[in-house]
């Protein structure tokens, strides 16, 4: 076959360092949201959605693929944490978790995982998310050490 072609859709979830309430600020969270699904499409994929709280963040994201998972979450963190640390909203000591959480999608599931990330507020007024992440690792039959998770 002369042509390659992939369709990889991911939910990628990860935390603000210690989990800082560094998204607080609607103005300044709107703004990250517009900068990380800004990265994805600077990084070839696709950003279908982005959403998050005050200390994490979730993107649906069709994966391009010339570029691996680690390449691409590397980019978006560094990139947006570059962008935070400069803004007069943001924060000097700004910084993401080190890792991340990056689940499949199923293609038929898309509107459901975007309709779960845009609704963040309503479900962070109910769970933690710490709780929200074991659920989604419990969905995806992914065991965590939770010596290591938190950082």
């Amino acid at each position: 076959m002369p042509q390659s072609h992939a369709q990889v859709w991911l939910h990628i979830v990860f935390s603000t360092k210690e989990r800082r309430p560094f998204l607080r600020n609607d103005d300044f969270r709107t703004e990250m949201f517009r900068m990380l699904s800004h990265h994805v499409k600077t990084s070839k994929c696709t950003s279908a959605s982005v959403g998050g709280y005050f200390d994490h963040v979730h993107l649906l994201v069709g994966l391009h693929r010339t570029i691996t998972i680690a390449k691409l979450v590397e980019q978006v963190k560094t990139e947006t944490s570059k962008w935070a640390k400069g803004h007069e909203k943001g924060s000097s000591i700004f910084a993401w978790q080190s890792g991340y959480g990056v689940f499949s999608v199923s293609h038929s599931l898309r509107g459901v995982v975007d309709k779960y990330i845009r609704n963040q507020s309503d479900h962070h007024a109910k769970m933690s998310f710490q709780d929200e992440y074991r659920r989604l690792c419990e969905k995806h039959n992914l065991d965590i050490d939770e010596r290591y998770v938190w950082d």
